[in-house]
């Protein structure tokens, strides 16, 4: 399985090379994700992890500053990046054509994104779920050959759960995550909200599903460690 380490804005330079030297001691055959803060991308060591960004600009390079680029990604060996996570898209008023552009330009420069996406708690009481999902993922395939659909991980991400311990049902996480294989199969799919290490197990009963974006979890190398042992 896929598990997908997002540090988001956590961790110093000196904290960020303990944490890796806890990682180092968790062996497994899953695919390890590792997406830390842009400022520790050049601190990553880990041989057995792949290496991911949790943002990329939504423009190629030039007069933006501030920005980082795809390109400038791939040259530090950079193989996944987050896009269209809800904090971003709500704090950042990033816009689906904002996450579409990235979307190409991470396929153009052989980084393969991970899409969030995910509905509110007010969309999910009106039954917006699936046509809030079915938004997100058509525009930010928008212009993008289905032949490179095997390039690009989703992420489910109900955004009422993050951070909240509260969780779907399974049949509600199964619901959605077939809803996105019928109309994406060669995307690998991956379930992220309140993921630990109690609840995992019943979480692997979902259908279809090719792991876990692990937010808070990230920074717990122990409970990482007992998560990564029940899978």
């Amino acid at each position: 399985m896929i598990i997908c380490l997002n540090n988001k804005c956590n961790l110093n330079k000196e904290e960020f090379r303990k944490y890796q030297e806890e990682l180092s001691s968790i062996n497994t055959n899953h695919e390890i994700i590792l997406c830390p803060t842009h400022l520790n991308i050049s601190e990553m060591n880990l041989e057995t992890v792949k290496l991911g960004a949790q943002n990329v600009s939504s423009f190629s390079g030039g007069p933006h500053t501030g920005e980082v680029s795809a390109d400038m990604l791939k040259s530090y060996q950079v193989q996944y990046c987050i896009i269209g996570h809800s904090e971003r898209r709500e704090n950042n008023k990033e816009t689906l054509e904002d996450i579409n552009e990235k979307m190409k330009h991470l396929i153009n420069s052989g980084i393969s994104p991970v899409l969030c996406v995910g509905e509110t708690e007010g969309e999910r009481k009106e039954i917006l779920t699936l046509a809030k999902v079915e938004q997100e993922i058509e525009s930010a395939f928008r212009g993008v050959s289905s032949d490179l659909d095997h390039k690009v991980v989703i992420a489910y991400e109900p955004i009422w759960s993050i951070g909240t311990g509260n969780l779907p049902t399974v049949e509600e996480i199964s619901k959605i995550i077939n809803f996105i294989k019928d109309r994406k199969p060669n995307c690998k799919l991956l379930y992220g909200g309140s993921v630990n290490e109690e609840n995992v197990e019943e979480l692997l009963q979902v259908e279809n599903l090719d792991g876990f974006l692990l937010g808070g979890l990230s920074l717990k190398p122990d409970k990482l460690k007992q998560l990564i042992d029940k899978i």
